[in-house]
């Protein structure tokens, strides 16, 4: 390996896909984009491995190769032409859920295809049963909105006008669709043009030998560190705790088996599929077990196919963990994916205790809506997810009010999610003695308060941990459980979501009406605490009390806490 040009065109190819994500951020119309930046964009060779991709959402970074991958076998090279851009969500075919938009252009340099630019976005809005793409009581893929199949959206450099049509008839905000599809058509250009400027910077046989080599480097790291790691069977398993359905927890059951330079994954003892939206496909269980891998090793590895070689995957069809068509599963992708990463690093916190970590908050809190908003005479809506706490680590406490371990997302700021949408947040806050007591304590829940103005809102809701608690490692406690609950106009008592309109679920529902006057409190749950309460300095815990972190009360229950006399 030359390993100059080989990094030199590795941090090349990742500066691509970050200034593909910024053209992206800069030019999208919807929030999920343009500030909570939910997508990931990536390069990849002819083959449908990805060869480069920047630090943005893991759950879709690991999910990329394989939806490369099955779209470059559906459609045969013989069928693309330079100015193509391709389009699918088909959570059926290599995709994620149907939210998740992926849009790829061939890469041609002398008239000869090399590769492939590739953008994926949770797109906010998706037509389906309700506004937003979740429905927390779908039973079946065809509740969640258009599903598309990998087509041609531009041919030869023009737009395919039939298939424009037909996506944008099937939404509730054409507008903003247009416009966020045409920010990752543009991002897709240029990194397609950057790409072949690469190319033809360096030469065929050089880019393509280096990246050959990129991959086969990673894979060499990645086995290495798992050469370091004793060999063995490592047991962990956790549930979700319901489907929005059927009032049962579901279980995620994981076996990881460490044999000399490989982790095989094995999802065998999880349950049958669910009727409701929890359900994973493929390419959820794939990365969800390579985004746990990531977690325990070097980060330093270049993030490409190679990596993920060592890593294989067992997910049993019909299985909570690889459902079967036709089987709803928005919630697969962005709720489960955090209970099979943290069921994998669970398991592997019994040969890697310095490098587990406990479970955050297992949620995003999932909240959207939509609105006729007579402020701008338009109808919005709104995937809305609130800042996670993380668990506790083996030398620090969990970190406060960040995405979940799937999303690398930031939080719509509440001034631009008041001009936006028809809410007013009265109350946003982080709650005292939440996080799980631990050596290093969990980080602490989020909460916020909102109030319908103006127009009645329709809102749904796939969430988890309302019921069951996020687990803490090595002696460590448990995070709070997180809640849902409404207000009606005339100030009564808050009520679950449960008791205010019969929903089977406190986490889960779809399409219900919300007056002005009414309000919604949501708290995100709490993240668990790392190693035996005893062992945590009291410094640390007079620190927390002087910070406000926890109470005098709650010290002394979760750490036995007395205070010394003077």
């Amino acid at each position: 390996m030359d390993m100059v040009t080989m990094n030199i065109i590795d941090s090349t190819l990742v500066s691509i896909c970050r200034e593909m994500g910024l053209t992206m951020m800069k030019t999208a119309y919807s929030t999920i984009f343009n500030e909570g930046m939910d997508f990931t964009c990536g390069l990849g060779n002819i083959g449908g491995e990805m060869i480069g991709v920047a630090e943005f959402n893991p759950s879709q970074i690991g999910g990329l190769p394989l939806v490369l991958k099955t779209t470059a076998q559906e459609l045969s090279h013989d069928s693309m032409e330079e100015g193509d851009v391709i389009v699918t969500n088909d959570p059926y075919r290599g995709g994620m859920h149907t939210p998740e938009h992926t849009f790829i252009k061939p890469v041609f340099f002398e008239k000869e295809l090399y590769g492939y630019a590739v953008a994926i976005g949770h797109v906010a809005e998706v037509g389906g049963m309700v506004p937003g793409g979740f429905a927390g009581e779908a039973t079946e893929i065809f509740h969640e909105g258009l599903r598309v199949p990998p087509i041609f959206i531009k041919k030869r450099g023009e737009d395919v006008d039939e298939v424009w049509k037909l996506m944008l008839a099937n939404v509730r905000t054409p507008r903003n669709n247009y416009g966020d599809f045409r920010a990752m058509i543009a991002s897709v250009e240029v990194g397609a043009a950057r790409m072949e400027a690469v190319i033809a910077k360096y030469g065929t046989e050089v880019f393509l030998r280096t990246v050959t080599d990129l991959m086969n480097y990673s894979e060499t790291r990645m086995r290495a560190e798992i050469a370091e790691i004793a060999d063995g069977k490592y047991t962990f398993e956790d549930f979700m705790e319901d489907d929005g359905i059927e009032a049962k927890p579901y279980r995620i059951h994981v076996d990881v088996h460490v044999q000399n330079e490989e982790v095989v994954v094995d999802y065998s003892g999880s349950d049958p599929q669910a009727k409701g939206p929890i359900n994973a496909v493929l390419s959820v269980a794939w990365s969800s077990a390579y985004n746990a891998m990531l977690h325990l090793t070097d980060p330093s590895i270049p993030k490409n196919s190679g990596c993920f070689r060592p890593i294989k995957i067992v997910a049993p069809g019909g299985t909570v963990l690889n459902a079967d068509y036709p089987a709803t599963c928005v919630g697969g992708n962005t709720e489960t994916h955090i209970r099979i990463a943290y069921t994998i690093i669970g398991a592997m916190s019994q040969c890697l205790p310095e490098r587990a970590f406990a479970t955050d908050a297992g949620t995003h809190s999932n909240f959207l809506f939509g609105a006729h908003d007579p402020r701008c005479d338009e109808y919005v809506v709104c995937y809305d997810f609130t800042c996670a706490a993380w668990g506790g680590r083996p030398f620090a406490d969990g970190n406060e009010a960040i995405n979940c371990i799937n999303g690398n997302s930031r939080m719509i700021p509440i001034e631009v999610f008041e001009v936006r949408y028809p809410w007013l947040i009265e109350e946003f806050k982080l709650e005292p003695d939440s996080a799980g007591a631990g050596c290093y304590r969990g980080a602490h829940a989020v909460s916020k308060t909102l109030r319908a103005i103006a127009t009645e809102i329709t809102v749904s809701s796939v969430s988890d941990r309302h019921t069951i608690q996020p687990w803490g490692l090595l002696g460590g406690d448990a995070g709070s459980v997180g809640g849902l609950l409404y207000q009606d106009p005339g100030g009564g008592s808050w009520q679950p979501f449960t008791e205010a309109f019969g929903k089977v679920s406190p986490s889960k529902f779809s399409n219900v009406r919300i007056v002005p006057g009414a309000r919604v409190r949501l708290t995100a749950p709490g993240a668990g605490g790392y190693g035996p309460v005893s062992e945590r300095p009291r410094d640390m815990i007079v620190e927390d009390l002087r910070e406000g972190w926890i109470t005098l009360e709650g010290a002394r229950r979760d750490y036995g806490y007395t205070e010394k006399a003077t």
